[in-house]
């Protein structure tokens, strides 16, 4: 097998596994990191990608079981949980001296987007939508190693997260236009760290990747209040962090124009419980998850959240100068455990990657999978607090699909 094509192959490998990737991983996780592009063989090279993902979550059986304010169940016991959503990559890397590659990227890891409107749940949420912008530079240094290269990576990044929460705060308002919305953002800088081994011959990549938490101790926003006749309120929410995730990459060639790959991801999604929310002017010290007797909230984002796992396997294969195609098989450990709808995911991918000549590839890839069922109810959290104690549902087996798209060019 020429080197050509086992170079050609080892770039196959980061479209298979960086841009089919998982289509819908758990927690709010939507792009996750990827510095696949860091490791392209070319002094320099840009890439731009974009997935579109479309959810088909749909809930059943609810029934409102706080109806203390009123019993909503007969305003719908189904709703329509997911929304589709973008997920777009851009970046940039060069070789900046021998032996010394450096990579600048933007991205969106984390992100939500729920809207089920008005049914038997809308006091607990009618819609959220949760974004992010993450801005990072990650460098490298590479130096031979016995039949290889072994890589030393390290980074930094700025995150920007934000977004709101709407949900129904008085019934008794005509039309059910009593609601309530949270609005919230938050930044923080985080750092990676980690270790590769390469050897280009065979088309071998072995690494290990670790992205520290982001601090967000600056969360800050509004709760407005005015379609129940009160006011606009500026709040605060307490320190949170974003998850740090650990992810071991590995590829190898099996045979001529063959690679095979796999990766094995954790991301510390037990991090994000109850984030307590409340009115600017209430000391930090109060501003903890509770009821309104025992602590400073005036409402909170119940997420409630166990740590999540990802595994992936695919094949590879160069069909000549121009083609290339790749397929996977993901299973995504849910985050939720009996609150939330963030149940185990199984995802089938396959794309092409079109290589009209040396600086430029063109990728395009689909996936579809299942989202699997369960039941959200109420769940024992931090200092005695439950969540899931307005609502409960189910769910069933629901389908979900990706599309995506993108382009490099290098010299």
């Amino acid at each position: 097998m020429s080197n050509l094509r086992l170079k050609t192959l080892l770039g196959a490998g980061c479209f298979s596994l960086g841009l089919i990737g998982s289509a819908h991983a758990g927690g709010i996780e939507r792009g996750g990191y990827d510095i696949d592009l860091l490791f392209d063989p070319a002094p320099f090279a840009t890439e731009a990608e974009a997935t579109y993902v479309m959810p088909q979550r749909k809930l059943k059986n609810a029934v409102d079981t706080d109806p203390s304010d009123g019993d909503l169940t007969f305003l719908g016991s189904t709703a329509k949980d997911s929304k589709s959503y973008w997920v777009p990559r851009i970046g940039v890397k060069a070789e900046v001296v021998k032996g010394v590659d450096c990579m600048f990227d933007y991205s969106q890891p984390w992100g939500a987007h729920t809207n089920p409107g008005l049914w038997a749940g809308a006091e607990s949420n009618m819609e959220t939508d949760i974004k992010s912008n993450n801005y990072a530079g990650t460098c490298s240094y590479k130096m031979d190693a016995g039949k290889g290269q072994v890589r030393f990576i390290g980074g930094v990044y700025y995150q920007e997260v934000y977004g709101f929460k709407e949900d129904l705060v008085s019934p008794l308002v005509p039309d059910f236009q009593g609601t309530g919305r949270v609005d919230l953002k938050g930044t923080g800088w985080g750092w990676r760290a980690g270790l590769a081994y390469e050897i280009p011959e065979i088309a071998l990549r072995a690494s290990l990747v670790y992205n520290s938490r982001v601090k967000l101790d600056n969360i800050s926003g509004s709760l407005d209040l005015t379609h129940v006749g009160l006011v606009v309120l500026p709040i605060y929410g307490a320190t949170q962090y974003m998850p740090d995730t650990v992810e071991l990459k590995l590829q190898s060639g099996i045979a001529p124009g063959w690679l095979a790959f796999g990766s094995l991801k954790w991301v510390n999604w037990s991090l994000l419980q109850s984030v307590p929310i409340c009115v600017v002017g209430t000391p930090a010290a109060a501003c903890v998850t509770g009821d309104a007797l025992h602590s400073g909230q005036i409402t909170s984002l119940d997420l409630m959240y166990r740590d999540g796992w990802t595994v992936t396997g695919g094949i590879g294969h160069k069909f000549n100068d121009e083609w290339s195609a790749a397929g996977q098989l993901s299973w995504d450990r849910g985050t939720s455990h009996g609150y939330g709808s963030q149940t185990d995911t199984w995802t089938l991918g396959g794309g092409v990657a079109y290589t009209p000549s040396p600086n430029i590839e063109v990728r395009l890839a689909g996936a579809v999978g299942v989202l699997t069922s369960g039941h959200s109810g109420v769940v024992n959290g931090e200092n005695g607090y439950q969540a899931g104690t307005d609502v409960s549902y189910d769910f069933g087996n629901d389908l979900v699909t990706a599309i995506s798209g993108g382009v490099k060019i290098k010299f």
